[in-house]
């Protein structure tokens, strides 16, 4: 149908170019007898009339079509805003409509898309969490294409990032920040203020920091994520320690209800001159107040860690020990170690770990107690690593591993981690957590060199 109308439209437009061809043989014909060169001017005149009605006739389809090809060019650079108008009410005028509404739908949809980015880079920019992306460049150095508020402010005092090389961004930050971002994947670590001297000590900032790669347009691309959990975790602490009241009380209840009841059983037998049952009612008795006495023994052994007594230690020795209590592959030289310890603490806290790993192996599946402790000498620090193949750790089980009384098993008290953390920090040091990239949890701790 399209075709017929075309073929109307350019027989009506040129009829006269037609017309002007028919009369051109009789023109010839006549012109012949009376003169060469009177029929060959007029052979040219009518020829040139010719092309001018041919011309002519065709220059709205030669608008139209420009007209169309322009727009399909606009669309193709990403500009909606051009249209193409045809006053006609055959099948051309509804190709030129669609074309228009084709135009319209996708001046919406990038209006649309637009809100939605806007909307995107508002959360974005506003979000607590510190987000930097980096690619490498021509120069095959990391540069910053994007970092929002809080990475500017975290990161760069509040001053643009985008355009900086990473290690420039990273120079002057604190190590343990440097060491998370190259260690990569998620990890847990702390910041502590400087002391200035002449006031109270700040207190630790801790941070969980993710790191991920991925392809943009070609090209690599990582994504760094950083967020400040100190408010949380003071908000977490205020629940923990609610928590722990109700734990205290229910234990205590527990064994302070029986022993009341079987003192009081104890003196109505005794009233009765029935001896013969007090040696069950005390036994019970002392079994109960044993088992809270333990109870007590593990809360007032968390808080009330006693000062460490640092000093030199033969660290071949030291680990040579731990392995006869607990098996594990050693990976580096213990002669390269320099830290100043306490021996009894440092070996109650890296038997925890220790102990921790195995059982996080035998969650496995299948099981697997692969344990090993890797040393390492970082300028400044003492790292010693414990690792394992066990399922790792989940983000939000990462991000409250360390606070007292939090524990995924069922059984657990929750103050394993949490001591370990006070012995290390009380030596000066930092400990902190992270999945392992192939499987399982890598736990470092750092130790500062005397």
């Amino acid at each position: 149908m399209l075709r017929r109308t075309l073929t109307l439209r350019l027989f009506l437009r040129l009829l006269p170019v037609l017309a002007l061809a028919a009369a051109l043989p009789w023109a010839f014909a006549y012109w012949i007898n009376h003169g060469w060169m009177l029929a060959a001017l007029s052979v040219a005149i009518l020829l040139a009339l010719m092309w001018w009605s041919l011309h002519r006739a065709l220059a709205p389809l030669r608008a139209l079509f420009r007209a169309l090809a322009g727009s399909v060019n606009t669309y193709r650079d990403g500009e909606f805003n051009f249209g193409v108008h045809w006053e006609s009410r055959d099948e051309v005028g509804d190709l030129v409509r669609a074309h228009s509404a084709l135009g319209e739908v996708l001046r919406q949809q990038r209006q649309e898309l637009a809100q939605r980015e806007l909307l995107l880079d508002t959360m974005v920019q506003n979000t607590p969490v510190a987000m930097v992306l980096w690619a490498e460049g021509g120069d095959g150095l990391a540069r910053v294409v994007y970092a929002n508020l809080a990475a500017r402010k975290l990161l760069n005092d509040g001053r643009k990032l985008e355009g900086q090389h990473m290690d420039q961004v990273l120079e002057g930050l604190p190590a343990e920040l440097c060491e998370a971002v190259a260690r990569g994947g998620d990890s847990l670590f702390g910041v502590r203020g400087e002391d200035s001297g002449d006031g109270p000590e700040e207190e630790e900032e801790v941070y969980h920091l993710s790191r991920r790669r991925f392809t943009l347009n070609g090209r690599r691309h990582e994504l760094l994520l950083l967020r400040l959990l100190t408010p949380e975790l003071r908000r977490q602490e205020v629940q923990t320690w609610k928590k722990v009241i109700r734990v205290i009380s229910h234990e205590l209840n527990n064994s302070l209800a029986p022993i009341a009841s079987l003192a009081h059983s104890g003196a109505e037998l005794v009233r009765r001159g029935k001896y013969e049952r007090l040696g069950e009612v005390f036994a019970t008795v002392e079994d109960r107040a044993r088992h809270l006495e333990g109870f007590i023994r593990g809360y007032a052994r968390f808080a009330k860690l006693p000062q460490p007594q640092l000093q030199a230690v033969d660290w071949a020795d030291f680990l040579a020990r731990l392995q006869r209590q607990i098996g594990f592959e050693l990976d580096g030289e213990a002669a390269d170690l320099r830290a100043r310890i306490d021996v009894a603490q440092m070996e109650q806290a890296m038997l925890n770990l220790l102990k921790n790993a195995h059982e996080a192996g035998q969650e496995a599946q299948p099981a697997q107690d692969e344990v090993r402790v890797r040393l390492r000498r970082l300028p400044g620090w003492t790292r010693l690593e414990v690792l394992d193949r066990g399922p790792g750790m989940n983000e939000a089980v990462l991000q409250n591993a360390l606070l007292p009384f939090y524990s995924t098993k069922r059984n657990g008290t929750g103050l394993g981690l949490a001591l370990c953390r006070e012995i290390i920090e009380a030596h000066g040091g930092r400990l902190s957590l992270q999945n392992r990239s192939d499987g399982g949890l890598c736990v470092a701790v750092m130790l500062p060199e005397p």
